[in-house]
């Protein structure tokens, strides 16, 4: 069923992750009428020196 690819900054804790991946799943469940086991999550830790929003990099600010 549903498979997100989530990119977050790098430096969260594994209860954040752990929390943030239940509560996607829940709601999606919720929302699609699916089994939790269907839910796949990719969570991606990206460093700041590569993202940038607006032409400038996170890690500049």
């Amino acid at each position: 069923m549903p498979t997100f690819n989530i990119q977050l900054f790098e430096g969260r804790t594994p209860e954040e992750k752990r929390k943030f991946v239940e509560a996607i799943t829940r709601t999606t469940c919720e929302t699609l009428g699916c089994a939790p086991g269907s839910v796949d999550i990719i969570l991606t830790d990206v460093k700041r020196e590569n993202w940038a929003t607006a032409g400038k990099l996170w890690s500049d600010e």
